[in-house]
């Protein structure tokens, strides 16, 4: 994050963007910050993969692991569409495979309650993910060293992506009505 000095310095040197062609007089900042989720979002899921071999469930794709974590997560029943919704993911096709797939690892159980299907971690899957968590702690969080300084602005950060995504779902709904 910029410290207060740096406000209203001149930059020094051209943005660093991967489409030249898409930056605006008016950002270029935000071309900067496309390229760098793109480039981040991949780092992560690269990540997110390797740590869960690490852990033992092998040949994830990221979105399965990322499944497996939200299944997980608080120890509550899920439907598929509060996982598209808190996911973000439009189509419910990804998510009902990558579920299918973890089903099919016994990692992942569905029950049914009249028409309505919910899904859960299995005690295998708990400990995938509490093996990923171990492996997180060790490799990632240690390695980053974070202070309270540093973990402000992590959040920070993190506050910001969650305003740019709904500024991004506004402009997608804009462009699908055109």
């Amino acid at each position: 994050m910029a410290s207060k000095s740096d406000v209203g310095a001149p930059r020094s040197a051209a943005p660093i963007v991967s489409s030249a062609h898409l930056v605006s007089p008016q950002s270029a900042e935000m071309s900067e910050f496309e390229f760098g989720l793109i480039v981040a979002g991949n780092a992560f899921h690269r990540w997110v993969a390797h740590c869960m071999s690490a852990a033992g469930l092998k040949d994830l794709t990221p979105l399965d692991v990322l499944v497996l974590h939200h299944v997980t997560h608080r120890a509550r029943d899920k439907r598929l569409a509060d996982i598209c919704f808190i996911m973000n993911v439009e189509d419910t096709h990804l998510i009902n495979y990558s579920l299918k797939k973890l089903q099919g690892l016994g990692v992942v159980a569905s029950s049914k309650s009249g028409k309505e299907v919910t899904y859960s971690a299995t005690d295998e899957g708990r400990a995938y993910v509490q093996r990923y968590r171990e492996i997180r702690e060790s490799c990632l969080i240690d390695a980053l060293k974070a202070d309270d300084a540093l973990n402000k602005d992590i959040g920070e950060l993190a506050r910001l992506l969650r305003v740019l995504s709904g500024m991004y779902d506004q402009a997608a709904r804009a462009a699908a009505s055109l």
